[in-house]
């Protein structure tokens, strides 16, 4: 078995005492795994990094084995945020997130290419809180836990929305919420195209990680949101 593809390093194990292995988003086989042999060296360890867009070639006796990548590395980021800890800790957070919330060897080409492109915007600089709000609403429907924004739930105005109901994902409006209102979560504007601020990323990542921590996380055995989200909100915060 073997195929030749492009994608994103998402994690890097050790593995032995010299071999790592790689997790990659590729864009034609999805998430996948494979063993770099000699990735803990001087000379490879540096490009075997989360962030770095490489391309793989992967070779196994059967299809079900771990199998193994032979790398070349196309273009790496995570050295060039070294300088910028909230970008890093943004980088750092999309890995995480595809590693743990993304089924194994199955192709999610659209997400994929999305997730690339938001890892372009944080190498480059520009126009990235925008992109990682909508790229955590765009894994959680890749999930199956799509947010509906697109008008009220209880039918009241659809440009008065307010709130996000913390169970169905809709948005419902001032007038819909009513009584209701302490028991939704605020619906930030920049969920709605709104400025994107740093006061504004943080309040839609409160409203997206209800809906990991809530419904994603137990479809997925329980496992706990993986640590590098609580540092980017932490990063975000010693921001403002």
């Amino acid at each position: 078995m073997e195929w030749r593809d492009r994608g994103l390093i998402l994690a890097v194990r050790p593995h032995g005492e010299t071999a790592v292995i790689l997790e990659t988003l590729t864009r034609g086989h999805g998430r996948h795994l494979g063993i770099v042999h000699g990735g803990r060296s001087r000379r490879r360890a540096p490009m075997l990094q989360p962030g770095n867009e490489v391309e793989v070639v992967w070779r196994a006796r059967l299809d079900t084995h771990l199998g193994t990548f032979t790398v070349e590395p196309l273009r790496t980021r995570a050295g060039d945020l070294l300088g910028d800890p909230l970008r890093l800790a943004a980088l750092s957070s999309v890995c995480a997130l595809s590693a743990f919330a993304l089924p194994e060897r199955e192709p999610v080409p659209a997400f994929q290419a999305r997730t690339e492109a938001l890892a372009d915007a944080l190498a480059d600089g520009a126009g990235w809180l925008r992109d990682y709000v909508f790229w955590e609403m765009a894994l959680l429907e890749e999930s199956g836990i799509g947010l509906d924004l697109s008008g009220c739930a209880a039918g009241g105005a659809a440009d008065d929305l307010a709130y996000i109901s913390p169970r169905t994902g809709r948005a419902v409006s001032r007038a819909g919420a009513g009584a209701w209102a302490d028991r939704l979560l605020p619906l930030p504007e920049m969920m709605l195209g709104g400025p994107a601020t740093l006061q504004g990323t943080l309040a839609a990542l409160t409203a997206t990680g209800h809906f990991l921590e809530a419904q994603l996380a137990p479809t997925l055995g329980e496992r706990p949101i993986p640590p590098a989200r609580a540092r980017l909100i932490a990063a975000l915060q010693r921001a403002l």
